[in-house]
Order: structure tokens, then C-alpha cells, then sequence
């Protein structure tokens, strides 16, 4: 008789127990009582929520990723602890289902989750104060949710809230352990909603932030977009060549093409892409501030509205890493640039630097040197010349530098991570901005020092 697996190999132990037990009430049953006894088995196993129902498979997977965090602006100093923003603790549902030999159809809903999100903490408090609910302690908010439909000489086609094609366009092109806990977006997120300083004390009323002086709409890093409401078609992979393209709401559209191969003794894996949008996003009034939500806020949340309706955003970017397979040498490297015009005539005087620009390099080794997993060891930086932030700063310049390890678990699917960062750099403004901003001309901030501990358990 089968045992089902849904139940596992305990239920049947019980089963075969109890049939040994009492030979005279199983011979009571009759003839088919195995039969009738598997097809209620296969009627249970085929409602729960480990397989689904019976046509679509159901996989349940995440990770959480939790870490201190030592920081040191000069004059200040603290630890916090908190979810890690870099890669956020989630978790995710993927249903799929055959239709054809060629076909298949399925859906993704990820749900993130965060206690005391990293990318929102300051000198002031470890507790957000964002006025973004999507941003503040202790919250569930949903980072993808679509359906798909699939052929395998066709590609697939993704109808929901979706990564557009250059999400993580950078990002992405890291296959090493660093993907999932220093992505190129991490320099800016590690700095937080921190405060500036210069000699000591806060710069502007109110006080400008590190999130305030950098660009990019998602996660102050130029080159890269963002989940969207979106519709999505990927290629299949032919030659290690395969490209994606997305359309979503109010004219935003994107591009990307990804090259994955190993070369000899090499592995490569290169993404580029570009894209667009018309749509600066919906602006909210909220305690204690304005934020923007949706669309693509290339711009401070005080000039969204009067950039519509000629508003447009554009952005593109490549990166690229190769690795050494024999000896576990690699850099990952990558650029990307943003570019905004308002359409303004009053917010386009006071964006005085449209362009945004961002580079960085991480050379490092990974190699399984011990039996609990592989390790890797890098080093990185990474330099912004970042465009204007009407009323707050025409440009700035800042450069970060940093170096880690990490220790791979096999046994317990778990990153163990430590990481130092470094962040320096200037910013500009003009009489513009003096009143609210930058102060006129150059200013040299303070560097910040950073140091982070914390793990990532995948399931």
C-alpha cells in the first residue's frame, strides 16, 4: 500500500501499527479497504497546502535577514539592530502548473516583512519615522504579485506587481554570495535616513540626509528600476544570450538584455538595459513629511507635482561579473546613469545638474575552503556624481569603500555576514538651495563609518 506524502512516513507507521494490532477489524473491512484507505489518502494529500490542489504545485520559500548595526558619523555613534534593507526578510508562494508537454502557467506572491527596517533608522532613533507605510516598523507589504504564462521556445509573458526588465539590472549580475547581502544598491541603503554632517553639525533646515544628496529612484542607486505594475515578456536563453522587456502604467517601459555562459575557465554573467518613464509618481502629504509613492520618483517629493506634465525620467545601466572557476577570483563591476527633465520652466532653474551617475567595482574571492561552505572575501567602492535635488542641493560628489566576508552554511542554507563601510564626499549648492539646503558652494561632510554583523537563513 502507498503512504502518502503528505502525511509522511509517521501517519503510515501509525496506519501499518494499527493493522498489525487488530487483525480481526481489518479483515472486518473487507476486500477493498486498502483501496478506499489510499484514495482518501490521495484525496487529502491533494488538498493541502504543501502540494496544492491537485493541478497547480504550491512552493513556499523565503529567507530572514536580521543584523547589528555599528555606526560612527564623527560626532555620534550607536548600534541598532533590525532587518536588514539590502535584501529584506520575505517570504514567497510560486504556483505552476503543466497545461502541454510546451506550456506551463503559474503565479508569484512575495510578501516582504520588516521589524525595524534598516533603510529608515537615523542618529535620532533605531524606529522609523518614515511616513510611508511601506516604510515603517513592523509591517507586511507586498512586493510582487502576478500570473504567467509560459512556453519554452517562446519565453513568458507576466501580467501583475513585477520587477520591470532593468529591476535589479545591476544588481543582478552578481552570482556570488555577495548578491543577497552587498548588491550594488547596498552603499546607499547602508547610509540610511542618517543626517549630514560638516564640522561636526547638521547641514540645512531641516537637516539634510544621506537618501537627500544621492539619486536614483530606487534605492538612491542611478542605472536601475523597481517593481511596478507591469507587463513583462522574457526570451528563452539561446547561446547564454536572453533579453526581457516591460510596459506598465502612465508610459513606463524598459529593456534588458543578459548574457550567462562560462567561457573556458571563466564564468560570466553581464546585464545591460534602458528604460523610461513619463510618471514621477503620486505625491502624499504626511507627518513629519511628504513622500512619493508609485511611478518613478527621479525627484524630491516638493517638485513631483509641478513637474507634470512634461515630466521624464530616463536610465540605463550595465554590470557585469567574472569569476575565475578554478582558482574563485572575480570582480563584479557596473555603472548607470539617470537623467531627468521636469518640463518646468520653475523646477527645471533649480535642476541645475539633470544627470546622475554612479560606478563601482568588487573584486573578491569565493572558495569552499572549509567543509560547512564556501567563503568569500571582498572588498568594493563605489563613487556618485549625482545631480540636483531642487531646493535641497545642486550635485554632489561621494565615494564609498568597503570590505567583508562572508561565510556560506550548507547544512543550514545560512549566509553569515561582516561588512565595513566608508563614506565620504562633498556637496554643492547655490543661493537657490542656501535657505533650505547645501550652503552656497562647496561643503565637505563628515565621513561615516559603518560596520554590520548579521546572518540570512534562507527555507
Amino acid at each position: 500500500m502507498r503512504i502518502s506524502r503528505a502525511f509522511g512516513s509517521g501517519f503510515g507507521g501509525i496506519a501499518i501499527a494499527l493493522a498489525l494490532m487488530s487483525p480481526a477489524a481489518a479483515a472486518d473491512l473487507g476486500g477493498n479497504c486498502c483501496a478506499d484507505l489510499e484514495e482518501r489518502i490521495a484525496e487529502l494529500e491533494a488538498t493541502t497546502a504543501r502540494k496544492g490542489n491537485r493541478k497547480v504545485s504550491l512552493t513556499i520559500s523565503g529567507w530572514v535577514n536580521e543584523a547589528v548595526f555599528a555606526w560612527d558619523d564623527g560626532t555620534q555613534r550607536d548600534v541598532y539592530v533590525g532587518t536588514n534593507s539590502v535584501e529584506q526578510s520575505r517570504f514567497r508562494f510560486v504556483g505552476e502548473a503543466k497545461i502541454t508537454s510546451d506550456w506551463s502557467a503559474g503565479y508569484t506572491l512575495e510578501i516582504g516583512t520588516q521589524g525595524h527596517p534598516s533603510s529608515q533608522w537615523n542618529q535620532n532613533s533605531p524606529s522609523s519615522s518614515s511616513s510611508n507605510p511601506n516604510n515603517q516598523d513592523n509591517q507586511l507589504l507586498v512586493r510582487k504579485s502576478y500570473w504567467y504564462v509560459k512556453n519554452k521556445d517562446w519565453g513568458q509573458v507576466a501580467v501583475g506587481l513585477n520587477g520591470t526588465a532593468t529591476y535589479h539590472i545591476l544588481d543582478d549580475a552578481d552570482f556570488t554570495l555577495t548578491r543577497n547581502i552587498d548588491d550594488a544598491e547596498a552603499p546607499a541603503i547602508y547610509l540610511s535616513q542618517f543626517q549630514l554632517r560638516a564640522d561636526g553639525q547638521a547641514i540645512g533646515s531641516p537637516a539634510l540626509k544621506w537618501t537627500d544628496i544621492m539619486r536614483g529612484f530606487n534605492n538612491s542607486t542611478p542605472g536601475q528600476s523597481g517593481r511596478r505594475n507591469v507587463v513583462r515578456y522574457d526570451t528563452p536563453t539561446y547561446e547564454g544570450f536572453s533579453a526581457a522587456a516591460a510596459w506598465g502604467e502612465a508610459s513606463l517601459w524598459d529593456v534588458a538584455l543578459i548574457y550567462k555562459n562560462d567561457i573556458h575557465d571563466f564564468r560570466v554573467l553581464a546585464r545591460a538595459g534602458y528604460g523610461q518613464s513619463n510618471n514621477p509618481g503620486t505625491q502624499f502629504t504626511g507627518t513629519p513629511s511628504t513622500y512619493v509613492t508609485g511611478g518613478t520618483a527621479c525627484i524630491s517629493s516638493s517638485t513631483t507635482t509641478a513637474s507634470l506634465p512634461n515630466f521624464r525620467c530616463d536610465w540605463e545601466g550595465a554590470a557585469a561579473t567574472i569569476m575565475h572557476k578554478p582558482t574563485g577570483l572575480f570582480v563584479f563591476g557596473g555603472w548607470g546613469k539617470q537623467h531627468i527633465d521636469t518640463g518646468n520652466a520653475t523646477t527645471e532653474n533649480l535642476l541645475v545638474e539633470p544627470d546622475s551617475t554612479t560606478w563601482f567595482i568588487q573584486p573578491g574571492i569565493e572558495q569552499k575552503w572549509f567543509s560547512l561552505g564556501k567563503t568569500n572575501i571582498f572588498a568594493e567602492y563605489r563613487h556618485d556624481d549625482a545631480g540636483s535635488n531642487p531646493g535641497k542641493t545642486v550635485s554632489s560628489s561621494i565615494n564609498f569603500w568597503q570590505g567583508g566576508i562572508i561565510q556560506y552554511i550548507d547544512a543550514a542554507q545560512m549566509s553569515l555576514y561582516a561588512v565595513y563601510q566608508h563614506t565620504d564626499g562633498d556637496i554643492f549648492g547655490d543661493s537657490a538651495t542656501a535657505t533650505v539646503g547645501a550652503p552656497v558652494g562647496r561643503t565637505s561632510l563628515d565621513s561615516f563609518q559603518e560596520g554590520i554583523i548579521g546572518a540570512l537563513i534562507e527555507f
